[in-house]
């Protein structure tokens, strides 16, 4: 197939450099405030929101940035009462990139101010009219709900349409993921659920200790099954998590990423669980999935044990065109490191990578894998603070808010960098390349305080990043493949999701260090097979199958 091609013209130089940032937060108005509505009391939702979305809602080429945000709490909060979003403060934010390094809040005129207590975020085409779509997550109470689904409308406006579309989640859900199961072209939807939590459940936590009230840990409270939805294709999504055998595996789900990790061509599913197993759905191709989390090796650590498994990044990290795992856990922990062996399953390798030892008295959420330098090979890059705010009082040596941690690799190994961001309570991250320079950013979420646009100040390497769009089914999960000109192959999925509760640019970047590109194969999502022949370096190139070239 001939592809259409387009080519926008943004240019990077090619020197050595470090990987650096700049907090360009106050500069590009980015006003949001993540609010807690920190209560007495310390429900445990008050520490787990915030999820953040980089999004090009209105297609004119540039990053947008969604922020889920909180909700007002009582103290002591009615067991039945949804928490008010009425007050502005409260409301979820949507800011359109003017292009010119500033944001402007379109919030109340897209109308995606939200109800109840938002957690997490994801980005799809729920209806393959080429404009991105909204699911919001929440923590919901009674009849209350906890997805909220808001459809765009032309890049104008958005529409919630999850009672219409036959969306009726309930409970505490966290992240979410949009993925085709059942490769029929249109986006299904994963949500992850915490457990079965309650406001009137008021477990007493750290009172006997001189450091006063905790937040309960969450082996306290029963776990949860994870929701599956099918896009039936004419506007409406079933609950087919039953069906599935999604539903038969309760956990405590805060983190989910969707790729083919066992390379058969369909999506399957990892879930980050806080303190419990670790999931690995397998897709079986009969609309079914099966668990595989204990048999490929990625349920528990390398002494067998549970884990607080919170964010999560898929990516091929080695160079073996599979893709691995991290999982984000919490101090004295070191975060989880799964390298993919194919039918051998998962190697855990926290200490022979490097990781575990810079992350031990770290505590980690937003997650991502990629290229921040432009060398070619993939870094790290995690948001971090603890859970508990008096943290410090009980273990000096740990930190309640932390800087954000950049982990670069060379030889197989990954090291710390300093990242220059400033120290916060991170959350949700969300990467992309928000002002289209040739490198990989970040937005970052924090606790009970602003955003930390993070923008990657990296001169060095050569880079390539790849649109991909189809009008003929959804190009999520399509597969990328980039041969360059030194011989190195480069792979990576569209739509993985990852991180926490957050979702990050659709676009494939891949660093070339001082090589060029030599060809980009796509595999889309139906197994359709699309090359490309010495594309431009350092460009943006738009595939697009099936579309007319705009």
């Amino acid at each position: 197939m001939r592809a259409a091609l387009v080519l926008i013209l943004w240019t990077a130089q090619a020197v050595a450099d470090e990987p650096r940032f700049r907090d360009a937060t106050q500069e590009a108005g980015l006003s949001f405030r993540l609010e807690a509505s920190a209560t007495p009391r310390k429900y445990l939702p008050e520490t787990m929101l915030g999820g953040v979305a980089l999004l090009d809602y209105d297609r004119d080429g540039l990053l947008d940035a969604f922020f889920v945000n909180g909700a007002e709490l009582e103290f002591p909060h009615p067991p039945d009462s949804e928490p008010s979003k009425a007050a502005a403060r409260y409301w979820n934010r949507l800011y359109r990139n003017q292009g010119d390094g500033t944001f402007a809040d379109v919030t109340e005129k897209t109308g995606v101010q939200g109800r109840g207590y938002g957690m997490g975020v994801a980005v799809g085409d729920v209806n393959n009219d080429g404009y991105p779509d909204l699911a919001v997550t929440n923590f919901a109470v009674g009849e209350s709900p906890a997805l909220l689904l808001y459809v765009n409308v032309g890049g104008e406006r958005f529409e919630e349409r999850a009672e219409q579309t036959g969306i009726d989640a309930r409970g505490w859900a966290t992240s979410a993921a949009f993925l085709d199961y059942d490769s029929d072209g249109d986006l299904d939807l994963f949500v992850d659920r915490y457990m079965e939590w309650r406001f009137n459940q008021d477990l007493r936590c750290g009172m006997e200790t001189a450091y006063g009230r905790t937040f309960c840990h969450p082996d306290l409270f029963p776990p949860i099954s994870s929701l599956l939805y099918r896009n039936e294709g004419d506007g409406r999504f079933r609950d087919v998590s039953v069906e599935t055998g999604v539903a038969e595996h309760l956990g405590k789900a805060l983190g989910v990423a969707v790729a083919d990790f066992n390379g058969d061509g369909l999506p399957d599913v990892v879930v980050a669980n806080d303190s419990h197993p670790q999931f690995l759905f397998v897709n079986q191709g009969d609309g079914t999935f099966e668990e595989d989390g204990l048999f490929s090796g990625i349920a528990y650590d390398e002494d067998g044990e549970e884990f607080a498994g919170m964010g999560v990044a898929a990516a091929d990290l080695d160079g073996d065109q599979r893709t691995d795992l991290v999982m984000t856990t919490l101090s004295p922990q070191k975060y989880a490191v799964y390298f993919n062996r194919g039918e051998e399953g998962f190697d855990y390798a926290a200490t022979e990578s490097g990781i575990g030892r810079a992350t031990q008295f770290s505590s980690g959420w937003g997650a991502g894998a990629y290229d921040f330098d432009n060398d070619g090979l993939r870094d790290l890059f995690f948001a971090n603070s603890h859970v508990m705010d008096n943290i410090e009082q009980s273990q000096p040596h740990l930190r309640y808010r932390e800087p954000p941690m950049l982990l670069v690799q060379s030889n197989g190994k990954f090291s710390a960098f300093e990242t220059g961001l400033p120290t916060r309570a991170g959350r949700g991250a969300a990467f992309g390349d928000v002002d289209n320079d040739g490198d990989v950013d970040v937005l970052i979420s924090n606790l009970d305080g602003p955003p930390t646009l993070a923008l990657n100040t990296t001169t060095s390497g050569n880079w390539i990043t790849v649109d991909l769009a189809s009008c003929r089914g959804t190009p999520v999960g399509a597969k990328v493949e980039l041969e360059d000109s030194a011989g190195r192959r480069q792979t990576a999925t569209a739509g993985v999701g990852g991180s926490y509760l957050s979702s990050s640019d659709h676009r494939i970047h891949f660093g070339l260090g001082t090589s060029e590109a030599k060809t980009i194969r796509v595999e889309w999502s139906d197994r359709e097979l699309q090359e490309v022949a010495t594309p431009p370096t350092n460009r943006i190139l738009s595939l697009r199958r099936g579309c007319a070239a705009p």
